[in-house]
């Protein structure tokens, strides 16, 4: 009985440093924006179908800083219990992982920080928001145990569409936006991909767009979502495979970025 008494004790020490190594090395990534970047794959009629494509599937590399900010194995959907007012289904952030993985093993385990909201406007980011807010005590809840910050993976924009006002005003605020996440965050260089929209929203949706596919800032890049396909009837979300398709965008956007090789 004692000598299994201490094999127990082995293996709990065991698994518990091997976890701290772990997230020491772990390369962590901030996923924020709205429903798109929450994930709608496979939602229909406020239900998800339950299909994970292979390319979004559990990984042993890939891990997800819970709501009550745990690190757990990464599962779809990654924003179950972070978007919690709607359906969540497959996003792009599970795709983005297991490709990033697939073409730059050095970036270690994969630690996701799912933060987006559907249907946020780019004003309910502001610094000292609620989602600002919670946003930053996730980022730093996530390197609380080792690990860093590798990059803001943001798609938003939809709820921006809908009147002149927001559309006029969405350069300058998301300009702001991400200036203040790299200067709370202490990363002035921070790595940020943005998504530009995939489907007309509002009657504003080309000058959101715009703003998108044309702001310049250093370490910035944009992927284009246009041309995606979108579920039937809304015409609003990504389907699962369009998610996994921009998960794949994303990871090369990334690696562009930072100038990796395959």
């Amino acid at each position: 009985m004692f000598p299994l008494f201490l094999s127990s004790i082995f293996l709990v020490i065991s698994a518990i440093t091997h976890l701290t190594s772990a997230l020491a090395g772990q390369s962590i990534f901030l996923l924020a924006g709205q429903s798109n970047m929450s994930g709608r794959g496979g939602v229909v009629n406020l239900t998800w179908d339950g299909y994970i494509p292979p390319e979004s599937s559990s990984n042993p590399a890939v891990l997800r800083l819970s709501a009550n900010l745990t690190w757990e194995r990464a599962t779809e959907p990654l924003h179950r219990d972070i978007d919690v007012a709607k359906v969540c289904g497959v996003g792009p952030g599970m795709a983005f992982a297991n490709s990033l993985l697939r073409k730059d093993s050095s970036v270690g385990v994969v630690g996701l920080v799912p933060c987006a909201i559907g249907g946020t406007n780019i004003s309910q980011w502001a610094r000292g928001g609620v989602l600002y807010n919670e946003m930053i005590r996730r980022a730093n809840a996530a390197v609380g145990g080792g690990g860093t910050i590798r990059g803001l993976l943001w798609y938003q924009g939809e709820s921006d569409t809908l009147t002149l006002e927001d559309a006029e005003a969405y350069g300058s605020r998301l300009r702001r936006f991400f200036a203040n996440v790299r200067s709370d965050l202490h990363l002035p260089l921070l790595p940020i991909i943005q998504v530009a929209l995939a489907s007309k929203s509002g009657l504003y949706t080309d000058m959101v767009r715009k703003v998108q596919l044309g702001m310049k800032m250093i370490n910035l890049r944009t992927v284009d979502a246009m041309g995606l396909r979108v579920q039937e009837p809304e015409r609003l979300h990504l389907t699962t495979s369009s998610q996994v398709s921009l998960g794949k965008m994303l990871t090369d956007a990334y690696l562009q970025l930072c100038h990796r090789s395959n």
